[in-house]
This record gives C-alpha cells, structure tokens and sequence, in this order.
C-alpha cells in the first residue's frame, strides 16, 4: 500500500489564476499614475494575452479602471484599502481607550453622530471596568445616555428636532429625561457646560458622563461610566478625561472619525 508524502498532503491547494490575478493588483499599486498592460505584462512575467484577460476581469469587477491606456485602482481596491486602513485606526483608538480606563478606573467610550445616528464607535473592554451593556438600542435612545446627550446638544436645531421625530423622547429607566421639552432645556445646559451627565437614565446602577470632542466638521464625544455607588468620582474623572482628550485622545478620534 503507497504511503502519501506528509508534505505534499499538507501542502495548500493554490488557485494559478488568483496569484496571477493579485500578482498584476501589486503591479499595479507600485506606479501611482498607473501603468499600460504591455508593462503589467513584463513586470509580472505574464504572457500578454493573459494579462489582458486578468485586467479585463479585473476592471470588471471594479479592481482596476482604465485611464488614458493606463490602468489604475478601481473603488472595489480603494475601498478594500480603506477597510484596512479603518480598522487599524479603530484598534489604535481602542488602546487609547484602554490605557485611559485603566488610569482613570471607568469605562471609556468614543463617539460620533454620522449620517443621522449615534455610533459608538469603539470602547474600552475592561473586565474590572466593564462598559454599559446595551440593552436598548444606542441609537434610538440617544435622549437617554450622556453619549446621545453630548452628541445632540452640538447639531443644529432642524437636525436635533429631525432625529427626535424619527426617535421620540420616552422613559427607559425611572430616571429618565420625560418629554422632548425637558430634554431640549437639558442640552441648554449641556451646551453651556460643555458636558454632559446623567445618573442611571440609561441603565440602573450607572452613571455617566460625556464631552464633546473637536474633529474637524465631525459630531463626537468622548465619555465615561461608573458603577452608581461611585456617583462622586464621576465629576474629577471626567475633568481627567477632558484633559487626557486634548493631549493624545482627540487627534485619534479625528483619524477614526473622517
């Protein structure tokens, strides 16, 4: 009986024509103005009738465009490029946010009002610190949290009275902000103070806290939770964050936020 080779058995199944395809994407991104297909061909090895059946496959699916004989990246290998560049940025601004709860003892939290929601974009994740567990829904309850509070409060009038049609003020604990006019008097005093805080409004046993942040043209805010039973903490953490957004934390929330 013939014994396989361990090597070749674990050796990965190779698609010829997918190398091929992302030897010719690589060509591709090393001339910034681009390059004609005869010159693809040469600097990848590839027979020319090849060549061209992969950059025709490849403009295609939006990989590739042609420009002027050139070919150039297409918005599906922008946006791939984006996607990576976005995510690196999001695990940078998630260790801000970790070192900043562990020196802070609190959750920590970075935000943003995009395209007509709340997003909260990345937190810290500290099982000594734990952040508030979303049981409604972020987005639809923005009156109720200090997150949504800070975020509101920095639109303009049609904008905030916009978003309040689409998601009416309503009670989500006992503590909760009850009709849409004392919310709308809670922001005057949030937009004076340049913060914003609420004490278990949005989840029992927390209390919150969140500052709006400057990243360019950009709605954001940087926030904190506490346990409620450390309610007198709450104001000092929260001038230590303000302090700790204008030396490192801001300048990441603008990379993330655009």
């Amino acid at each position: 009986m013939a014994v396989g080779n361990g090597e070749s058995a674990s050796r990965p199944t190779l698609i010829g024509s997918v190398q091929r395809a992302l030897r010719l994407l690589e060509a591709v991104g090393a001339h910034v103005g681009g390059a004609p297909a005869k010159q693809l061909a040469r600097e990848t090895g590839l027979p020319l009738p090849t060549t061209y059946h992969l950059l025709r496959t490849l403009t295609h699916e939006g990989y590739l465009r042609r420009e002027n004989g050139l070919f150039v990246f297409g918005e599906a290998a922008e946006a791939i490029g984006q996607a990576g560049a976005r995510r690196r940025r999001r695990t940078q601004i998630a260790e801000a946010l970790a070192m900043a709860g562990r020196e802070l003892r609190a959750a920590v939290y970075f935000a943003v009002y995009r395209e007509g929601e709340v997003e909260v974009v990345a937190v810290s994740d500290d099982p000594e610190r734990p952040p508030v567990e979303e049981w409604a829904d972020f987005r639809a309850t923005a009156h109720a949290h200090a997150i949504g509070q800070c975020l509101l409060a920095q639109l303009d009038d049609a904008t905030r009275r916009e978003h309040l049609a689409r998601y009416p003020v309503q009670s989500v604990t006992p503590f909760s902000v009850r009709t849409e006019d004392d919310l709308l008097h809670r922001l005057d005093t949030v937009r004076r103070g340049h913060v914003a805080y609420e004490q278990q409004e949005y989840a029992l046993g927390t209390v919150c806290s969140a500052i709006p942040v400057q990243v360019g043209s950009a709605v954001a805010a940087l926030a904190v939770s506490l346990p409620a039973h450390e309610l007198h903490r709450l104001r000092n953490v929260t001038d230590r964050l303000r302090t700790m957004a204008e030396a490192t934390l801001t300048t990441l929330a603008f990379s993330i936020s655009i």
